[in-house]
């Protein structure tokens, strides 16, 4: 009975298996999940823990991948963000710099030891502060990412506030930084609590919760933080064991990491299907960003996610899509109400233009190395997915909508008002429906 099940696929998949920040498509996937289950995740934090991990090859810590039946090549999975909670009680952050002799050519994906030589190597913790990662070989301290100004911030018991801390309280939630961090069991992170900075004292800070990471797997090994076009653009003729050409960075990435603080609790998102099963991830939780992230990282957190996924047959691009909570949409890309829609009527019959077309907000996410080159993705996808051109899509996106900035230094969502009939055609028009309440 359980072989006919798992055939078929279960209903519901729990993850709390983690990748060593690499996301390959030869290593083994959980489940499989059923077309329409459910995936509930507790995710380890991401960015400045893996960071200062030197064994691990990439900027997170993501889970693996899970397998969706009938997910297949040229599909994508649409994942419907039932929940967001964060678990951790406490975080650190801060900008970064990358001090020199500790990796071989990217500090995210090949940290190594200078004293010994060590191309990922083992570390232990001693005490707190910036010296606190040690090699195991040699004991000398291993940091590739050091913090310029940072803070420690924790959490009020609802979730809904942070305030940063002094430095004797950030000394001692470093003293027990696994606790405080709420690291998964299966996590092999240090904590980067363990680092209590305290640049930034007494600072309230509101929570809203995101995923910085959540995608399909691309179809080559890629470090997961470069799973995108800004980031992936370091791997393009790297000195280790994964560089690649940007031929090869174009057609093997998916764009899972996108740190835009749209893709929370309620958000509806497509991913693009490059190998078989699709190999659904996710991580790199947020308890709240600005737009751009503008000091390269957040407050990371673990936390527990519930997902549903279902396959959508032949999706036509490449890359994400996005359809936020109606408050997450920009002013202009937001559906017009019936007040507004009555005005229209009134002005469209004054001038003979015949029936107002239907709308619907969508986002189409763009990456690259720079903004300007992601706007361009990201305005060609668009075209491509409801069969338009890239000038007709510019000007919906002016006059209907907005670019907007997840990630400095590429990546961007290009939000607009849809004729509701191209959505249908690509099989998104009922999820923009469902999504914004429409007819």
């Amino acid at each position: 009975m359980l072989d006919k099940v798992k055939a078929s696929g279960y209903r519901s998949v729990v993850v709390n298996e983690y990748t060593n920040s690499v996301i390959d498509p030869e290593a083994r996937m959980l489940g499989p999940v059923e077309d329409g289950g459910t995936i509930i995740a507790n995710t380890a934090p991401g960015c400045w823990g893996p960071m200062i991990t030197p064994s691990l090859r990439g900027g997170h810590e993501v889970t693996r991948p899970v397998e969706v039946v009938g997910a297949r090549v040229g599909d994508g999975l649409v994942v419907r963000i039932r929940d967001i909670t964060v678990t951790s009680l406490a975080t650190a952050s801060g900008h970064d710099s990358s001090p020199e002799g500790f990796c071989l050519g990217d500090p995210y994906v090949a940290a190594r030891c200078p004293q010994c030589d060590t191309l990922w190597p083992a570390t232990h913790i001693e005490g707190i502060g910036q010296d606190s990662v040690r090699c195991d070989a040699c004991n000398q301290p291993v940091k590739p990412f050091e913090i310029v100004h940072g803070y420690t911030v924790a959490f009020d018991d609802s979730r809904h506030v942070g305030v940063t801390l002094p430095p004797a309280a950030a000394e001692t939630v470093g003293h027990d930084a696994d606790h405080y961090a709420a690291l998964p069991d299966g996590s092999h992170q240090h904590s980067v609590l363990h680092y209590a900075p305290a640049d930034m004292p007494a600072t309230l800070i509101r929570m809203r919760p995101f995923l910085g990471q959540l995608g399909s797997c691309p179809s080559r090994a890629l470090p997961d933080s470069h799973n995108a076009g800004d980031f992936g653009a370091f791997l393009v003729g790297a000195p280790h064991d994964y560089s690649i050409t940007q031929a090869e960075l174009v057609e093997h990435k998916t764009d899972g990491h996108l740190d835009i603080d749209a893709v929370r609790a309620g958000a509806i998102l497509v991913a693009p299907v490059k190998v078989n099963g699709g190999g659904l991830y996710l991580g790199d939780m947020h308890a709240g960003q600005g737009d751009g992230e503008i000091a390269g990282h957040t407050m990371d957190v673990a936390g527990s996610v519930t997902l549903q996924v279902e396959v959508l047959k032949d999706y036509p691009i490449d890359g994400p899509v996005l359809f936020p909570l109606v408050e997450d949409l920009p002013p202009m890309a937001r559906p017009f109400s019936d007040e507004e829609k009555a005005r229209g009527e009134r002005l469209a019959n004054r001038w003979g233009t015949g029936p107002i077309e239907p709308t619907a907000p969508i986002s189409v996410i763009g990456t690259a190395a720079n903004l300007n080159d992601a706007i361009d993705n990201g305005l060609e996808r668009a075209a491509r997915l409801l069969g338009l051109s890239v000038p007709e899509v510019r000007n919906r996106a002016t006059v209907n909508g907005a670019i907007e900035i997840g990630r400095a230094p590429g990546v961007i969502q290009v939000t607009f008002l849809a004729p509701l009939a191209r959505l249908d055609a690509v099989g998104l028009g009922d999820y923009a429906r469902e999504q914004y309440g429409l007819e």
